[in-house]
């Protein structure tokens, strides 16, 4: 019992500073201790890359979306790197071959691995990759903002903002995601970003690196190019949009899925090296990254030793445990009812995608995580 009271009041103390303490330190540096980055307007050469699997629904007005933007045409290659489509997705690209749209195709391998194969065609004039997901659109003036830091020499990597559409059904990513959002421009001040979107991002050409497909550009990029000398950074004005899944079901599959990915960075891609990424760096991976990975395991400690501590001290650990199982009622009372912007909605996410975690944890450990993607059903 001696043990395990100090266990409980340290699974409480990094759940509270992941999701408060850290957001709050992260705001207070922003504002006091801000990173300054060059920004100017730059024309450099760029290659758009576009992954699509199975994207014959969207393709069209993400090809028409890329050719409406702000930018030289002279100065930028629109590609859709097909990962295997088999339903119609690369004939309409082919339709557009004679206003420059170039198809790239690529055994089914995933998403990273079809972005690889574009990016091994392209000619020593590209200067900038920028890379996107068919079916989001960008804002005409997004790519012009979204170069824009990279007139900074110590910038490597630059991600824009997604904005969610509000979803039809019973999902509150928009709300999480809005404080996401947040912290990742805080963070972006403090020191670099610790994670960027698909949506919308850009790497200088010669600080692409090849990555293993299972881990993906959205966090391996940007503590990568740390690891390695760069910045990565967040603008807020190159701003994308899209639709998020419809319902929490389909969100739930999404986030085991990505986490999945998050944990084998965490196992094989050394992500935490202490001595090149910096200690501020460090502070933000460990706090933003690999705390909000672990929040199931702490959780489930917390929860445990509340109900042992509870019977055996009560004081502050009925209240403890009195508070999780709060969280976890309102999380079923919205799960019956199908609320939708309550608290209780925003519970059921939570603990859904803490749960996510859990299971990720375990397809990595004992089921293995595949590159390939299968798209969410209600994002297009």
């Amino acid at each position: 019992m001696n043990l395990l009271e100090p266990i409980g009041w340290v699974a409480l103390a990094l759940l509270v500073w992941t999701h408060v303490g850290y957001p709050l330190f992260a705001f207070a540096w922003s504002k006091l201790l801000p990173r300054h980055i060059d920004a100017f307007d730059i024309e450099p050469r760029v290659a758009l890359i576009i992954a699509a699997h199975n994207e014959a629904d969207v393709i069209e007005a993400k090809i028409e979306n890329a050719l409406a933007l702000d930018y030289p045409p002279e100065k930028l290659r629109i590609i859709v790197t097909s990962d295997a489509s088999d339903d119609g997705t690369d004939e309409i690209v082919l339709r557009y071959a004679s206003r420059g749209v170039e198809l790239v195709r690529a055994e089914r391998g995933g998403k990273v691995n079809a972005q690889d194969t574009a990016v091994r065609q392209l000619d020593d004039a590209t200067e900038v990759i920028a890379f996107s997901d068919a079916n989001c659109a960008w804002q005409t003036d997004a790519l012009r903002r979204l170069v824009r830091p990279l007139s900074d020499s110590r910038v490597a990597y630059v991600c824009g903002r997604l904005s969610l559409m509000r979803a039809d059904g019973t999902n509150r990513e928009g709300t999480y995601w809005r404080f996401e959002v947040a912290l990742r421009g805080w963070e972006s001040k403090m020191h670099s970003v610790t994670g960027g979107n698909g949506s919308i991002y850009a790497v200088r050409r010669d600080a692409y690196v090849y990555v293993d497909p299972r881990f993906g550009h959205d966090l391996s990029f940007p503590y990568l190019m740390v690891k390695n000398g760069w910045i990565a950074t967040y603008v807020p004005d190159a701003i994308a949009s899209e639709k998020p899944t419809t319902d929490l079901g389909d969100e739930f599959k999404r986030k085991v899925r990505m986490f999945g990915h998050c944990w084998l960075l965490v196992f094989y891609g050394r992500m935490f090296s202490l001595l090149k990424l910096g200690p501020l760096y460090w502070i933000e991976m460990i706090s933003h990254r690999l705390l909000r990975y672990s929040s199931g395991l702490l959780h489930v400690v917390l929860l445990l030793a509340s109900i042992v501590l509870a019977v055996a001290n009560g004081g502050i650990w009925w209240l403890t445990l009195l508070a999780q199982l709060a969280v976890i009622g309102m999380a079923l009372v919205s799960a019956k009812t199908a609320a939708r912007f309550t608290p209780c909605a925003l519970a059921q996410y939570y603990v859904l995608v803490t749960l996510a975690t859990l299971v990720a944890l375990y397809q990595a450990l004992f089921k293995g995580i595949e590159p390939g993607w299968e798209r969410p059903k209600g994002t297009r």
